[in-house]
């Protein structure tokens, strides 16, 4: 079984894995599965009111959660020609997006990766995976499979094998009704 089979075959048993995005490694899991998102609360020592970054091979993989109606035709070619790409946009939600994912916002952060491997994850997937930095609080984000797996391997059954995009700094994010930017890229 090759490394992507292994983590799509952990994400659909609901297992929280490791896989290198733009800049980072990211950690992340199945956004629809309550407790696999509590696994990954726990294990970052994250509060469920911040929220979660959804990352998607296409914007398709991003329309069960984001309520584009509520964007005008500008706001959305804006959005739609930074991707793929390493900006994330905090956009309205759908209703029914349940808050383990929104935090304490009526918003959501999204972003259509330009990574090959991660989009290759997320189509094998069928959806978008959760998307956080590979870190326990406090620690630097892991850079390489190696870093992840000193920092966070006992609680990972699996760590996608590859490079990072090789860019220096996280994503940037941004709101896509206002274009004001809450973390410079």
């Amino acid at each position: 079984m090759d490394n992507l089979a292994q983590v799509v075959a952990a994400l659909q048993k609901g297992e929280v894995v490791a896989y290198p995005t733009e800049a980072v490694f990211g950690v992340g899991c199945d956004p629809d599965n309550k407790q696999a998102v509590q696994k990954l609360l726990a294990l970052k020592q994250r509060p469920v009111e911040k929220g979660l970054i959804l990352i998607a091979a296409d914007y398709e993989q991003l329309t069960p959660y984001i309520d584009d109606s509520q964007l005008t035709v500008e706001q959305i070619k804006r959005i739609q020609s930074s991707w793929p790409g390493p900006v994330t946009w905090v956009m309205p939600i759908k209703a029914g997006v349940p808050s383990f994912l929104t935090g304490q916002f009526t918003t959501i952060a999204v972003r259509v990766t330009d990574h090959p491997l991660v989009q290759q994850l997320c189509r094998q997937f069928g959806k978008p995976l959760t998307s956080t930095s590979a870190n326990l609080t406090g620690q630097e984000p892991g850079r390489t499979a190696e870093e992840v797996k000193a920092q966070l391997g006992q609680y990972l059954p699996a760590i996608l094998q590859g490079e990072t995009g090789g860019r220096d700094n996280p994503s940037e994010i941004r709101d896509a009704r206002t274009g004001k930017v809450f973390r410079q890229g």
